[in-house]
Parts: structure tokens; sequence; C-alpha cells
């Protein structure tokens, strides 16, 4: 189906399944596709998931300009859906840039999040102050920045340093596909010039919302990108209950490479 955003985005969101309803949001350079070894067990455990696929990805639009990006206005964008979809509220799932709009969502709506699943991103409160390990693991943050550079070097070599970025992990022949069409490279690292510019570091800080939902956060051993350090300590930015799983041998897409940990995690903890 396709789902209307207040500022005339077109969504495209995948719906299966009747029941309780999950919505699973993906991150960078993912689609909804990412989900795709979640999605039957959640239907067969009795849910209706939605899998949008976010603004910039898949088969969404692609607006134009940086500021089109802001996680804030993704966020409208799950509520947009749920409204679409006529549903109160919904449990909300989210991988990578994914995870951080959960908890935007979260935070900013709680009355529309019944319980929060976060996969490799831990509490915005738990991203500052940044570790030097963690800005050395976010180094690509910063490169993705400049603007049309990035846009060249990316894709050259048949996507070489895209290819090493990934470590062949997730599902990169499919995002090579994906980032090779018209302004889809560009909608992608948007989301980082829109969220994480380095003029950031100068800005006041102002702490996020604690999170009113029972929370569960993920982890995996893995993870190139992120520090487990982050995603543990944000059971203290958590009021509705916290419980934080730790999945070993997966790398950073851990729903691809340890499918039915992340699907016995999912079921269990959102069957409650």
């Amino acid at each position: 189906m396709r789902v209307d955003t207040p500022d005339g985005i077109s969504l495209h969101v995948h719906v299966e399944g009747e029941g309780s309803p999950i919505v699973l949001l993906h991150g960078f350079p993912d689609s909804s596709h990412l989900w795709r070894n979640q999605i039957p067990p959640l239907v067969a455990a009795g849910h209706q998931v939605i899998a949008p696929d976010l603004r910039g990805f898949g088969a969404s639009d692609r607006p134009s300009g940086v500021e089109a990006y802001r996680i804030t206005t993704s966020a409208a964008d799950v509520v947009a859906i749920l409204d679409a979809l006529q549903l109160e509220r919904a449990h909300v799932v989210g991988h990578d840039w994914g995870a951080g709009l959960a908890w935007v969502v979260a935070g900013m709506h709680p009355e529309r999040v019944d319980r929060l699943v976060a996969l490799s991103v831990g509490h915005p409160n738990t991203q500052v102050p940044t570790a030097v390990e963690q800005r050395e693991r976010s180094w690509y943050m910063l490169w993705f920045q400049f603007e049309g550079l990035a846009e060249e070097v990316v894709p050259r070599d048949d996507w070489k340093l895209l290819r090493e970025w990934t470590r062949e992990n997730g599902d990169v022949d499919r995002y090579i596909e994906d980032l090779s069409r018209p302004g889809a490279l560009t909608a992608g690292l948007n989301w980082y010039r829109a969220n994480v510019p380095p003029q950031r570091e100068l800005a006041p800080r102002r702490p996020f919302p604690s999170i009113a939902a029972p929370t569960l956060g993920v982890w995996s051993s893995g993870d190139d990108y992120l520090l487990e350090a982050p995603m543990q300590a944000s059971g203290a930015h958590v009021t509705g209950g916290w419980r934080y799983e730790r999945v070993d041998g997966a790398s950073h897409w851990l729903q691809l490479d340890a499918p039915e940990r992340v699907n016995e995690l999912l079921v269990e903890f959102l069957a409650r």
C-alpha cells in the first residue's frame, strides 16, 4: 500500500497478517526487504506486520533537500502510517537508523507505542559524550557529509568503498542495485547529513525524554559500527521496563545472520 505523509511524500508500506500491530523500521542502506526473515514468524504469532520503506529508500519517494530527512519528520511519517491504517497504537521495532527513529517515535509520541525493540542503536542520551572508540567506528558518518564528493567516490570501482565498508555483510548486491537508481544514494546519505552534521558538536545538548514503553534492546557482538556500552546503558532512560539481550556471532545485520534468535526474542517480547 501507499501512504501519504504530512509533507506530501508517498511511502511504500508492506502490510501483512492480522492481529496486534508491529511496525518494523529499517536503516541505511536497507529497505523493508531487510525484515523478510522476521515477517512470517511474526504473522504466524498473530501480528499484523507493517514494514515501510522509509523516505529515500526502496519504493518510497526520495524528496530533494537535506532537511526532508530530519528524524523528527520521519517520526511523523510513522504516525501517518498508523493513522492511515486506523491504528491507535502499535509495537515498534527498529534497526540502525530505524532504531534511532523508533526511539524518537516512542519518546515524542508515547501514546502511539505499546512496546519498543531497538536493535543495535541505544537511546539518544547514551550517544553523548561520544567515546573515541565510537568516533573511530563512525568515521563514515563524517565522510558521508561531503555532498557531491561522497556521491562520486562511494560508487567508484564497482562500489569498492561500500563493499569494504559493509565487510560484504547485509544485502550488498541489493544495496548497490537500489543505490544505483537516480537520486537514491543522495537520499540515503541525506539521513546522515540531516541528523548527524558536524555542527551539532557545537550545539547545546538537550536531553531526550525517557521511554515509557517496555523496551528490549539487542546488540550483536560482530557489530563493526556500534559499541555495546550505549545499548547497555539505555535502561537508565527507560521507565516502562528494560531488557537487554546480546546476540553473539552476528554482524550488524543480526536479523540476517541470526534470524532464529532474533525472531525468538521478538515473538516472546511482543507477545506480552
